[in-house]
């Protein structure tokens, strides 16, 4: 064999190294990621295998942990918004029944202790029955929002009552996917913070009844009257119903509301026996739905509630150095000594008498006719009702505590205590040489222009009392009726009319005045509230009250009392009250404006031992500071306006005795 090559033979070698060098131009032509897949065809071609789905899953993965991560580490617990902590101011009639709920916001927070377990099992089986096993968020129920929002459809439900309170506590109520992040996070935060009653107790208080109500005292008060400690079972159900939303479960606005309020009751109580949270034996008990109140302007300041509220936040802030700020703020409960059924009674009675006996288009001195009053217990100054005006709303001004309206004859009694205390008789008399006279005294004895004390108080003397006022002094009158009960500000000048009634009290205090008459002596400031609560405490030691002060003897109180209760059956008979109207009243003393005044008021102060009452009518046109003459209000019945306080009084006292 030749030993020379064969040139038109290829090489062995040549070819491998072609080959090698074929596999490196393929690998140097594959792409980073192979898609579409090289060396595929058809279909097969655009399919990912099974390493690119693993692998662009765990990136995936990878980034949303990281980017949860950032948003976890970055979003921290805000402070509570201003109006998820903002409350009203309760006012309580003296029977622990709501009177009115004042504030921007009607909410009084309540600690969960003060809410019955049946009411927070209730919410607990309607909005989020694995509340005390989960991590305070729904995965499930993110996810439907997220779809929903981003669909452009309704807002959904699902969310946890963990994610409810955050909501209502720390964010805004507007639906975008940014909250419900921010709401999911911070619920994962605060359930790793709080405990599980805590964001009980805080949802229950922050959330929307309808009627006005935040949180569940406000709803217990807007749909039942009465406070959550006391809502049963059925009265729990119905209120966790409305959570659901209360424009479309609100039974009271419309048959759809009332229906859908019905069954959605019943589902709750059947799903609270399937979660053993309450017993089938219990749950037969409810089986007729509790229908709630009427809804009533609860916030309302119409009528007399605004004149109540009025002299309930004076007595505050005297006595507790409360201010306007501090009540702005809310949050206080305050139960009043104001009696329900009194304040209608006062209030019909006024109305009553205005309505039968004034008629400004007959007569144009019944224009302007004002009435005012105030009733209180003598035995320890409680103010049980008042009549302030029309209607707080629009007659702003409470009549039953201004201070412009001259007392006239009702402010001699004092005048008769002050002769009283320096041994003076009621049945003493002035002789003609001006010196008074005991009745035993030798002498013409008293006559029609020489009456006694009593006689003189009757009808309406004022030559005597202004004698009698001088001879005593004008500031032991003066003292004697501050050391009653009025304030020493409504006191007049002490000039030669001063015991005539020259001085401005309003009937607040001369109720409470006359009450000291009717407690034998001893004195009782006026007072409005009995307990301030703030945050469940006590403020203000209202409960501790000052014991009642020696403002007189005995005897002269009783013989004050004595003087006036024939003065007081006289006066009404005379001021042609009907004699029904103080039949079964029992014995009373009063006093009332004398015929002989010239002032520009009519008063009428009555008393039995249990109740002391005043009641003023005077004239008022708008823009005109002066008081307009009564001398002709009413009519020649009215006997120059006097009846009709007499009336007024009469008509309440037998209603408040009934």
């Amino acid at each position: 064999m030749s030993k020379h090559r064969d040139m038109s033979r290829p090489r062995r070698n040549g070819r491998k190294k072609d080959g090698k060098d074929g596999k490196k131009e393929a690998r140097s032509g594959r792409r980073f990621i192979d898609y579409p897949r090289h060396g595929r065809r058809g279909v097969r071609r655009w399919l990912p295998s099974w390493r690119q789905l693993l692998g662009v899953l765990t990136v995936c993965v990878g980034a949303l942990t990281g980017l949860f991560a950032w948003v976890y580490a970055s979003v921290d617990i805000p402070d509570e918004n201003a109006a998820a902590v903002q409350q009203a101011n309760t006012y309580y009639w003296s029977d622990g029944t709501q009177m009115v709920s004042l504030g921007q916001v009607n909410r009084n927070i309540v600690h969960l202790s003060e809410v019955p377990e049946s009411t927070r099992d209730a919410v607990i089986a309607a909005e989020n029955e694995s509340f005390y096993s989960d991590r305070g968020v729904s995965f499930k129920g993110i996810l439907r929002a997220f779809a929903s929002t981003a669909q452009g459809g309704e807002t959904q439900g699902g969310s946890t009552i963990t994610q409810q309170y955050v909501k209502n506590t720390y964010l805004s109520q507007e639906q975008t996917v940014t909250r419900k992040v921010k709401e999911f996070v911070i619920s994962l935060k605060v359930d790793r913070t709080k405990g599980k009653d805590e964001i009980l107790q805080g949802y229950l208080n922050t959330s929307w009844f309808g009627r006005g109500a935040y949180g569940i005292e406000a709803a217990a008060q807007a749909y039942y009257g009465i406070p959550a400690k006391k809502l049963n079972p059925s009265q729990s159900a119905m209120l966790a119903s409305l959570l659901k939303g209360a424009e479309l479960y609100d039974p009271s606005t419309s048959a759809a509301n009332h229906e859908r309020a019905v069954d959605r009751w019943k589902w709750i109580l059947d799903r609270q026996v399937r979660a053993g949270l309450l017993g089938e034996e219990e749950r037969d008990r409810y089986r007729t739905f509790p229908e709630p109140v009427k809804r009533s302007m609860s916030t309302s300041l119409g009528g007399q509630t605004g004149y109540l509220v009025d002299v309930a936040n004076k007595y505050l802030k005297q006595r507790a150095m409360l201010t306007d700020q501090d009540l702005a703020h809310g949050g206080y409960k305050i139960h009043t000594t104001f009696d329900k059924n009194r304040v209608r009674q006062l209030s019909k009675a006024v109305e009553t008498t205005l309505s039968r006996d004034v008629d400004p288009k007959k007569r144009p001195a019944d224009e302007g006719v004002q009435i005012g009053a105030a009733s209180v217990r003598p035995s320890d100054g409680a103010v049980l009702a008042l009549y302030g005006g029309p209607d707080a709303t629009k007659h702003f001004a409470s009549n039953a505590d201004t201070s412009g309206v001259p007392a006239g004859s009702v402010f001699k009694p004092f005048v008769l205590a002050a002769a009283l205390k320096r041994g003076d008789d009621p049945d003493g008399y002035y002789g003609k040489d001006g010196t008074l006279l005991s009745p035993s005294a030798d002498g013409p004895g008293p006559d029609e222009a020489h009456p006694t004390l009593r006689q003189a108080l009757m009808t309406g003397g004022n030559a005597t009392y202004t004698q009698l006022g001088r001879d005593v002094g004008l500031e032991r009158v003066r003292d004697t009726a501050v050391g009653a009960g009025l304030l020493k500000s409504s006191m007049a000048e002490l000039e030669r009319t001063f015991p005539l009634g020259t001085s401005t009290p309003s009937a607040i205090r001369m109720a409470g005045a006359y009450g000291t008459f009717a407690n034998r002596g001893m004195q009782n400031d006026p007072y409005s509230v009995t307990k301030l609560l703030k945050d469940g405490v006590s403020v203000g030691g209202f409960e501790e009250r000052a014991k009642a002060r020696r403002a007189m003897d005995k005897g002269v109180a009783d013989g004050v009392t004595d003087v006036l209760r024939e003065a007081g059956a006289k006066g009404v008979d005379a001021e042609g009250v009907d004699a029904e109207a103080v039949k079964g009243l029992g014995p009373f003393a009063a006093a009332r404006t004398g015929d002989q005044d010239r002032l520009r008021s009519a008063w009428f102060v009555g008393y039995t031992k249990e109740l002391s009452t005043a009641v003023t009518l005077f004239r008022t046109k708008p823009g005109e500071p002066q008081l307009l003459p009564v001398s002709e209000t009413g009519g020649e019945e009215a006997r120059r306006g006097n009846a009709l306080p007499a009336r007024v009084w009469a008509d309440y006292t037998r209603a408040a005795r009934s």
